[in-house]
């Protein structure tokens, strides 16, 4: 529980303070005291009289009481400490800085739960253990460096890793971004990203608060407190970004359906962060040069004008937008003309606007103003300007930083010359820009916050379902995969359209039952997994002397239960699935169907309940969407019926929280009507 006394204590006591600053204890004390903390300090060192300056206390019986304490001892004396901190000193916000606590095994996991029943038994706030601290606009209690300058135009930082804040605050700084709040969770005891994040939902205020949150995730402890805040966050005017360490790792789940052999965490997460709002980025540069894009004006629409005078830094940055969905069009008539004679010979307006090495900054005022007046198809800037050392560019970079301000296009400045051109760049910056050393990067995250939705409304309306005869299959089912029938009966109460079908273990019922089946007809093993694996499917059957031989050949098959058959259907195959992760919502898939799911693994996914513009997004963002519109000739699919049956998969999740894993490959789709032909469905 985020506090006062966390963000803003009047005294704080440093237990294992010490003049040696190569020691956390003393590096912390060191940069709180040239943080300029405005409270009351306390030191306790046994060993001691003074340290830094400060009266040292023998033990923490003798300090007066403090709103927060911060402990750099051994782990084994941290929950006898907060003990007395708690409930003799009044201490209600604890940071820990301590290792060997829940991460290096079971006692230290007893410790720590300790401490968290202490903390909370006087409504305190506990970061740690096991981290490099918080820092605040008050204090600056990190035993690490570098320390950022406070700017209350920065950005927050979340972490569940200590060393990665220090190696993101680094490299920001580097950039030109800035900083005010730095919180290190570390072991998240108590207190973790998503409880920050809460606190800073509940309390927010556009007017003072900072508008930009990064986060660094290792794990995801409530998911739905994470979508909530982050959403609300959000919608009030705050930009998100994040990294989720560890996604693509499965875990104990054991993947036996065709969904489960494609989807992974990290589609989850990125489900999640999509529903949210919030920019997903792979690295601590992408999320940097996310952070740099939110510091800039916001980019309206997909045109963007490449203004270099390095060609191939242009072309990079063209094919990297292209891959991200953004565009660079061709600039062309009278105003392109009129533009090139401002330019040397050779120069080129077309779009990357390259006006050569000789460019001045004059040149470059006017591309800017053209791009900015005369260029209605063109919505944002990037200018590529380094140096080959040959003379100064800080008139050029003083007219960029100029025109950043004035213009209501956003311009994204690349300066990669950070050797040559390193005083002119720190001078850019120390203007309060940032700088995007690599174009690739830029256009890659460029891409990654233009594609990032804004968040789904809470309020999803669903298709009605049957949720009565659902939960008679579910509630009389067995852990595990349900039978045909069960899962014919689950379909049909979800509304989802599926092909007749014939199921018989018996050849003589199932020859009398074939006169309510045109021919030809398709033959399917029941019983192993994967039936294509096991050549467990048979097409082209247009008799019953067929019928009768493929029956035989199929119950063969080792694990065969029975034999399945269908009407041969033709049109495109689509699939659509669903998985569970433990502690999320179920993810949603779907894409092309049939044996390309695994082939080609061209699949969308949602965090479930799916709103109706969700599912129409994860249909079109497939690479395969032109075959459902239709294209060489080939007959479309009815998108409608697609998204919702998407909808009703989702509701279907959401009515039976026991599936696991549900697949249904293929669903064989034509302009008029889209069938399921199988299904599978495991419960636990």
């Amino acid at each position: 529980m985020v506090n006062n006394q966390l963000l803003n204590p009047k005294s704080i006591a440093i237990i294992g303070a010490s003049n040696d600053t190569k020691k956390p204890g003393g590096n912390m004390l060191k940069n709180i005291l040239a943080g300029g903390f405005a409270g009351n300090l306390y030191a306790v060192n046994p060993k001691e009289e003074r340290v830094q300056g400060i009266k040292s206390f023998s033990e923490v019986k003798e300090i007066p009481e403090t709103d927060l304490a911060i402990l750099a001892i051994p782990a084994k004396y941290c929950p006898e400490t907060v003990k007395i901190l708690a409930e003799e000193k009044n201490t209600k916000a604890f940071i820990i800085i301590s290792a060997g606590f829940g991460e290096a095994g079971e006692q230290g996991k007893q410790w720590e739960q300790q401490i968290v029943l202490t903390v909370n038994s006087v409504d305190g706030c506990l970061i740690g253990p096991n981290c490099i601290g918080v820092i605040t606009e008050n204090y600056k209690g990190v035993f690490t460096a570098p320390v950022p300058q406070f700017n209350p135009k920065g950005c927050d930082l979340i972490s569940g890793s200590g060393a990665t804040a220090v190696f993101i605050m680094e490299a920001g700084m580097a950039l030109g971004v800035s900083f005010v709040n730095v919180f290190s969770v570390g072991n998240a005891a108590q207190t973790g990203v998503e409880d920050i994040l809460e606190y800073m939902d509940e309390n927010f205020d556009a007017e003072k608060d900072p508008l930009i949150k990064l986060l660094y995730l290792e794990t995801i402890s409530n998911p739905q407190k994470l979508l909530k805040h982050a959403s609300s966050l959000i919608k009030k005017g705050a930009k998100i970004a994040a990294i989720k360490a560890g996604s693509t790792t499965e875990g104990s789940r054991a993947a036996t359906s065709h969904t489960g052999a494609i989807a992974s965490s990290d589609m989850t997460v990125r489900a999640l962060f999509h529903k949210a709002g919030i920019v997903y980025c792979s690295s601590r540069e992408e999320l940097l040069s996310v952070a740099s894009i939110f510091n800039y004006k916001k980019l309206e629409g997909k045109n963007i004008a490449i203004i270099t005078h390095a060609g191939g830094s242009a072309v990079m940055l063209a094919d990297e937008l292209s891959k991200g969905g953004l565009k660079v069009p061709e600039i062309s008539g009278p105003d392109a003309e009129k533009l090139k004679t401002f330019l040397y010979p050779g120069s080129s307006v077309a779009n990357p606007i390259d006006f050569l090495a000789t460019g001045t900054a004059e040149q470059l005022g006017i591309i800017i103003d053209y791009c900015e007046h005369k260029f209605d198809n063109i919505d944002a800037m990037a200018v590529v300007f380094g140096s080959p050392g040959l003379f100064d560019v800080e008139n050029v970079y003083n007219v960029l930083s100029v025109k950043l301000e004035i213009c209501n296009k956003p311009i994204f400045p690349v300066l990669p010359s950070v050797v040559n051109a390193q005083r002119e760049i720190q001078s850019f910056l120390k203007k309060g820009h940032i700088n995007f050393p690599d174009e690739v990067v830029l256009g890659k995250a460029l891409s990654q916050v233009f594609n990032t939705p804004e968040p789904v409304s809470e309020a999803i309306s669903l298709p009605k379902i049957d949720i009565e005869k659902i939960r008679g299959v579910i509630d009389t089912a067995s852990e595990g995969y349900l039978d045909a029938p069960q899962t014919q009966k689950l379909l049909d109460a979800a509304g989802i359209p599926r092909v007749m079908e014939l199921v018989e273990n018996s050849k003589e019922n199932l020859l009398a039952a074939m006169d309510s089946l045109e021919f030809p007809v398709v033959m399917k093993v029941v019983g192993p997994l994967h039936k294509s694996d096991a050549k467990g499917v048979v097409l082209n059957i247009t008799s019953k002397e067929e019928v009768s031989e493929t029956f035989d050949r199929l119950m063969q098959i080792d694990s065969a239960r029975a034999v399945m058959v269908q009407p041969q259907l033709a049109g495109l195959e689509l699939f659509v699935g669903v998985m569970k992760e433990p502690g999320f919502n179920h993810t949603i898939l779907c894409g092309l169907g049939g044996i390309f799911i695994e082939v080609l693994n061209d699949v969308s996914a949602g965090l479930s309940p799916i709103s109706k513009n969700e599912a129409q997004q994860m249909v079109q963002s497939l690479r395969g969407y032109k075959l459902i519109q239709g294209a060489r000739g080939r007959e479309g699919v009815d998108e409608n019926q697609f998204v919702e049956i998407i909808q009703r998969l989702s509701a279907l999740a959401e009515a039976v929280p026991e599936i696991t894993e549900m697949d249904i490959n293929p669903l064989i789709g034509t302009w008029k009507s889209i069938v399921a032909v199988d299904a599978r469905v495991r419960l636990r």
